[in-house]
C-alpha cells in the first residue's frame, strides 16, 4: 500500500508537466482566455511554472515550496480565468472545480513534503 501511495507525487508532478506541454503546444488558444496582457507571454510563463513545479515534486527539491506555489497558481486560474468564463460557458464550472481540487491536492502534498528549506 505504501508503494502505491508513494506514486502520488509522480502522478501529480507528471500531470503538471503535461499541462505545460498543452500550454506550449496550444499557446494561442490558451492566450484567448487570459485576462492580462500580453496574454501569450503569460501562457508561456505559467507553462514554465507548471513544469518547474512538477519537476520539483518529482525530484523532491524545493517540493514544499512548489506545492504551495502550484496551489496558488491553480487558484489564480480558477478565479481569474475560469470563474469569469462561466458567464459565457457554464461548462467552465468543471474546470474551475478541477483547479480548486488540484490546489487542495498541492497543499496536501506540501504538508508532507520533505524539503522545508524555504517554507518550514
Amino acid at each position: 500500500m505504501k508503494m502505491i501511495i508513494s506514486l502520488g507525487k509522480y502522478l501529480l508532478g507528471l500531470m503538471f508537466i503535461a499541462f505545460d506541454l498543452m500550454h506550449l503546444s496550444s499557446a494561442p488558444d490558451f492566450a484567448a482566455s487570459v485576462p492580462i496582457p500580453p496574454a501569450i507571454v503569460w501562457v508561456y510563463v505559467t507553462g514554465i511554472c507548471l513544469t518547474a513545479g512538477g519537476l520539483s515534486m518529482i525530484i523532491g527539491l524545493y517540493d514544499k515550496l512548489a506545492g504551495v506555489l502550484l496551489a496558488v497558481l491553480m487558484l489564480i486560474f480558477a478565479f481569474a480565468v475560469h470563474l469569469p468564463a462561466m458567464s459565457e460557458n457554464p461548462m467552465e464550472m468543471g474546470t474551475l472545480l478541477r483547479n480548486v481540487g488540484l490546489a487542495g491536492g498541492c497543499l496536501i502534498y506540501a504538508s508532507s513534503a520533505k524539503d522545508s528549506r524555504v517554507i518550514g
